[in-house]
């Protein structure tokens, strides 16, 4: 199959479309991508690139990358934020054309976390290349915007549903990570449109190479029970939360709460961790993700929180999956479908969103378990992870899923 992919965001920003694409190729796919330049989350284009011009390259040798220019989100505001979109709109529709005239695909495969709007240059390629449009759907607008605060204002939402519906109703198959997706994204537009394709995981072992993890940090970790959260610190994660946790759990003076990973919230994270004297609290900064089988290898429970919002209970946040994949236990504060998953699978403890007293209590409980009892929760979690997140088995199931839609509407246009 050839494959067009647009997204916003692509490596070396770290996000699961690089490992789907390396998986695709690596099956004997044709890749191409179309994307801005890199400056996820810090708002500053990355070394090696500059925010002005197109630029191309090679990703793992064989799959071709174009990117536009690309504002850069900034550091803060929403001023930045709503730029940083409009400019990808903008360039993408400006450039993209170019960059793939003469060429034909079998589909145009449009990566959507924040903001949907990163599909209309899609769509226009749509037009311009006769190709079967599909939206993997990572965020819920209008939903997500008023659960983060960032529109409050219901009459705004309202526009932003219209938009929405407007843009839904050019994509010929809406893929959800979620299951819970299903009914809020069929809203907006056809519900036959809508199939569950949730996200998926690359395994890997920790790397045998010299990692960039402080002799210091590591000590911590393998003297301690330490509890590691990865990935984003932003509001939708519920930071403050965490901060909680480390509070109450002073007395359990063998246990750190280590948080890998940047973020809007972090100088916050950082202010209260110096006024309440929290020495159990570690910020270890961000790493690469080819470091994170490092510390998941060494933390004796894996942490994963969101704010309480029913648009989040939704949600199964896509650090769910790594975790199950490193067999580690889980001790998750979440509503919804990320607790489903963590349930079902057997994987770990959970309380609700926000439910600082409920996580601190789960962590306890998950420091008096035997070792034997831990290794048989993470046993459960991987069994669960490689029957349903694994890279490749999801990968092949994209490639049936694709083929099937395209089949389904040649079929209906005869």
């Amino acid at each position: 199959m050839k494959v067009l992919v647009v997204s916003q965001y692509f490596w070396p920003e770290s996000f699961i479309i690089n490992d789907l694409v390396k998986t695709l190729s690596a099956q004997g796919h044709v890749v191409k991508i179309l994307t801005g330049k890199p400056n996820y989350p810090d708002g500053v284009v990355f070394n090696g690139y500059s925010a002005s011009g197109t630029q191309e390259e090679k990703f793992e040798s064989s799959v071709s990358v174009f990117r536009a220019p690309l504002r850069p989100r900034g550091t803060s505001g929403a001023k930045n934020l709503i730029l940083n979109y409009l400019s990808f709109i903008l360039n993408g529709l400006k450039h993209y054309p170019g960059a793939v005239k003469g060429d034909a695909y079998d589909a145009i495969f449009v990566f959507a976390p924040s903001p949907i709007t990163s599909v209309i240059p899609a769509i226009y390629l749509k037009w311009k290349l006769k190709s079967h449009l599909v939206v993997w759907v990572q965020d819920l607008w209008p939903e997500s915007l008023s659960a983060t605060g960032f529109i409050k204002n219901k009459a705004i939402l309202r526009v932003v549903g219209w938009l929405v519906k407007g843009i839904y109703a050019f994509v010929d198959t809406l893929l959800v990570q979620s299951r819970a997706f299903q009914g809020p994204v069929a809203r907006y537009s056809d519900p036959g449109k809508v199939v569950y394709y949730p996200n998926s995981y690359q395994d890997a072992p920790p790397s045998v190479e010299e990692t960039r993890i402080s002799e210091a940090l590591l000590a911590e970790l393998d003297n301690h029970f330490c509890l590691v959260f990865a990935g984003n610190l932003g509001t939708a994660q519920s930071v403050e939360t965490l901060v909680e946790v480390a509070d109450k759990l002073r007395h359990l003076s063998q246990v750190r709460i280590v948080l890998v990973g940047s973020g809007s919230m972090l100088s916050w994270i950082e202010s209260q961790k110096k006024s309440r004297g929290l020495d159990n609290l570690i910020l270890a900064g961000r790493f690469a993700a080819t470091e994170m089988p490092h510390f998941f290898s060494r933390a004796q429970g894996l942490l994963v929180t969101l704010k309480q919002d029913e648009a989040f209970s939704y949600t199964i946040p896509s650090k769910v999956q790594a975790y199950l994949a490193a067999g580690r236990p889980i001790v998750a504060a979440l509503d919804g479908e990320g607790t489903r998953v963590i349930l079902e699978a057997g994987a770990g403890l959970t309380t609700a969103a926000q439910d600082a007293e409920g996580m601190a209590r789960c962590i306890e409980q998950l420091f008096h378990m035997t070792s034997d009892e831990r290794e048989s929760l993470g046993r459960a979690g991987r069994a669960y992870y490689l029957e349903h997140f694994e890279m490749k088995r999801q990968s092949q199931r994209l490639v049936e899923i694709l083929s099937s839609r395209i089949n389904e509407l040649k079929g209906s246009s005869k």
